[in-house]
């Protein structure tokens, strides 16, 4: 899943290893706790497959704020050191993706596995889903469906089994759980529905 992350993100631009990994955070989610000790090796398997390429830019040095001094002669000395070229910026590492990491990157995404049965997955998957064709996407919708009305029935069931042993809290956490699963199933079924009438209109 963090190949699968980092190669759909630097399909959309190269990007330096803190950004990298400010985007991955959000690409993840909040709990996904994505360090540089599993970036960079993931990065490191990705370039050694050629999937990723790392080239070396020129960060511009940092300029240090002056401040004002409220004297014509301060003020002035103060324009002339912004305006003045700085040398020796440091070199950082950008990555950005290569004709197989964009071809591994296609076979990620279309992976089936766990991608109906794993919520982060899916919501990954689902965020790069621009880059499948319409087939591809239906298929990945439909897989999600069918696996959260498995999970809806077995909910239910356990619901009905497990009632007069249930405390009320216990019993309103479940019966929210079955809605939320639901109301995901009528979203999924939007989507299917919007992805079947685009692609009517494309044939």
């Amino acid at each position: 899943m963090l190949e699968l992350a980092i190669l759909g993100l630097l399909k959309e631009q190269e990007l330096h290893g803190y950004e990298l990994k400010k985007r991955l955070t959000s690409a993840l989610g909040p709990f996904s706790s994505v360090s540089f000790g599993s970036l960079y090796p993931a990065l490191n398997r990705l370039e050694a497959a050629g999937a990723v390429k790392a080239v070396e830019a020129l960060e511009p040095p940092s300029r240090p704020s002056i401040p004002m001094t409220g004297s014509m002669t301060g003020e002035a000395a103060a324009f002339r050191a912004r305006r003045e070229p700085k040398r020796g910026g440091r070199a950082k590492k950008v990555y950005g993706i290569t004709e197989r990491g964009e071809k591994l990157f296609e076979e990620l995404l279309e992976a089936d596995s766990a991608s109906g049965e794993d919520d982060r997955a899916f919501n990954l998957r689902l965020a790069f889903c621009r880059y499948l064709p319409s087939e591809a996407r239906i298929g990945l919708l439909e897989r999600r469906r069918a696996h959260l009305v498995e999970r809806l029935a077995r909910a239910k069931a356990s619901i009905r089994a497990g009632r007069e042993r249930m405390d009320a809290y216990t019993q309103s956490l479940m019966e929210h759980g079955t809605e939320t699963t639901e109301r995901d199933i009528s979203w999924l079924d939007s989507l299917i529905a919007t992805e079947r009438r685009q692609k009517g209109t494309e044939t």
